[in-house]
């Protein structure tokens, strides 16, 4: 890969996980809020707040700094497939306004899970990548 390839890969990576350290930041810092609204959806709701703010976090250094980054891209992906189903159920919702709301968010992470993915097989085919530190963990040559 080019030096100028390289720098439009780390500023895709950078803009990438933006959203996610957002995320992170309010899994963190709003961890009651984050338990409570899980309540019913995951069998360990304690693991929606900080627990989940400092995956995405770690899933976002990973990404950016590229200390294997495949791994960080496939955390993302993990973090986003319950994300979608369980947070975001638009078929279960009988308000319009509401089903509506969920909708976008489900599609949203499912677009986030698409681009994850293809950032791991990035990643896990290339091998090393400029500006990153390592490898890939998993190789897909």
């Amino acid at each position: 890969m080019s030096t100028l390839g390289g720098v439009i890969l780390l500023v895709g990576r950078i803009l990438f996980v933006a959203l996610f350290v957002s995320a992170a930041r309010g899994h963190i810092q709003n961890h009651p809020r984050y338990v409570e609204g899980s309540g019913k959806k995951l069998p360990f709701p304690v693991l929606a707040g900080w627990p989940a703010g400092v995956w995405l976090l770690v899933a976002a250094i990973s990404i950016v700094v590229g200390i294997w980054a495949d791994l960080g891209s496939l955390m993302i992906a993990a973090f986003l497939i319950p994300a979608a189903v369980l947070f975001h159920p638009f078929w279960s919702q009988t308000d319009p306004a509401a089903r509506r709301t969920h909708e976008a968010g489900f599609y949203r992470d499912v677009s986030l899970l698409g681009a994850a993915l293809a950032l791991f097989a990035l990643f896990a085919a290339s091998g090393h990548v400029p500006f990153a530190l390592t490898g890939p963990a998993l190789s897909l040559r």
